[in-house]
């Protein structure tokens, strides 16, 4: 969530910035909603200025024995008045915020501009793309392999879905401890969190309320829960409404967990195979900071998820998003894309991202910095996958394949495999 007082204060600035990710900030609304929020605020601290200008006289004429009855009467009339307006003020408040909820994050000054992905800027390349003649994709590999199987998913959940068997499951679990193994050696301290969240939970990240047709949700009693789409949710709440010592900073976290997600708005896109899917595993990284350490933070995070890549050998290259093509609650962010011989491209594999203090404003998250009567600060936050596990098993399945159909095991995985050879 923005800052209120930016707002107020800077608003021509960030309606630009805000126009230049192609968000249309609605000033009539947000000139509504403040002046009435304020307008409800000023009225209320007059009542009770009103309120204990009475309170005082009405003890002084009792000192003084006098009937103070009239003034009795008053000031229960303004008492009366003050309760209404606090309802007001509630509603006016509530209305405020649901606007700012509604609004994503401003862009960093480093982001370039731009509509499209068409628009990112490459910054780093890695590793050389394999020579391979004719190259299957993962799906032709996997399913020769048996190793794969979309048929039996589809009828156990519809499309969507895959089923990992024999050496294709082996693989899938392989990367993910090889991944988390990497990722608490460099200083990530390893969570198993719920699978389930709360609106708050969503609401602290982002996902609420703009993306909530993305989102599975299972009825809970009288209320709801909702299947995570990423660790990130129930990680950067972990320390929702609570104030941190400063001392204990910066705050790593990784995360191997499933996460769901209906891709309502992504029909069309990656209908084969398992690039895109409903169900699917993921190592998340998620990192508290403070402002002045946040970008460079952003810089180890991402370098973090590419010492992955750099392991297994898999070429990739680092790309900046432009304006327009970063998440809603992102101020920059890196993609880190995966080569895929078989698409002769490079595909996202990883998105690294820098929130400022958006997330932190709508979860409460707070540090106390370690200095004598210092006030309570927002945190940053970051996050990043270290890295997506099955886009991970299609790059491994599809730049390590054979001219025979078997699958050379990164030298990285084999202590975890247990073999040299998919076959």
């Amino acid at each position: 969530m923005l800052d209120p007082h930016a707002l107020r204060t800077d608003l021509d600035a960030l309606v630009a910035r805000l126009a230049d990710r192609g968000f249309a900030f609605d000033r009539d609304t947000y000139g509504h909603l403040e002046s009435e929020r304020r307008r409800v605020i000023q009225e209320a601290e007059t009542l009770k200025a009103e309120r204990n200008k009475v309170s005082d006289e009405v003890a002084k004429l009792k000192r003084e024995k006098q009937d103070a009855s009239h003034l009795i009467e008053a000031q229960r009339t303004v008492g009366e008045k003050l309760k209404a307006l606090e309802h007001a003020e509630k509603e006016a408040d509530a209305a405020f915020h649901a606007f700012l909820a509604g609004v994503p994050n401003v862009p960093h000054a480093s982001v370039p501009s731009g509509k499209s992905e068409h628009d990112n800027v490459e910054v780093k390349k890695w590793g050389q793309a394999p020579a391979i003649a004719k190259p299957l994709d993962h799906v032709e590999l996997g399913t020769k392999l048996g190793i794969l199987d979309l048929d039996r998913a589809a009828k156990l959940s519809g499309a969507r879905f895959s089923v990992l068997k024999g050496l294709g499951a082996k693989l899938e679990r392989a990367l993910a401890a090889f991944m988390l193994d990497r990722q608490t050696e460099a200083g990530y301290t390893e969570v198993i969190p719920p699978y389930l969240v709360n609106a708050d939970s969503l609401q602290g990240t982002g996902q609420l309320p703009k993306f909530e047709q993305d989102l599975f949700q299972v009825p809970h009693g009288e209320s709801k829960l909702y299947l995570i789409p990423t660790a990130e949710v129930p990680v950067t709440n972990l320390y929702r409404d609570e104030i941190l010592d400063g001392a204990t900073l910066p705050l790593r976290h990784c995360a191997f967990t499933p996460c769901f997600r209906s891709e309502a708005g992504s029909y069309g896109k990656d209908t084969k195979g398992i690039i895109r899917q409903h169900q699917f595993h993921k190592v998340e990284l998620v990192t508290f900071t403070t402002a002045d350490a946040a970008e460079a933070e952003l810089e180890r995070l991402t370098a973090d998820a590419e010492a992955i890549l750099e392991a297994l050998e898999l070429p990739y290259r680092r790309v900046l998003l432009c304006t327009g093509d970063m998440g809603f609650s992102s101020q920059k962010t890196y993609d880190l894309e995966v080569w895929i011989p078989s698409q002769q491209t490079y595909r996202e594999i990883s998105s690294c991202s820098w929130f400022g203090d958006f997330q932190a404003r709508r979860a409460n998250l707070k540090y106390r910095p370690n200095e004598p009567k210092a006030k309570a600060q927002l945190l940053h936050t970051l996050n990043g996958s270290g890295l997506a596990v099955g886009r991970t098993w299609v790059a491994v399945l599809e730049n390590y394949q054979q001219p025979d159909g078997s699958i050379r095991v990164p030298k990285a995985l084999e202590p975890f495999m247990g073999c040299e050879v998919i076959r």
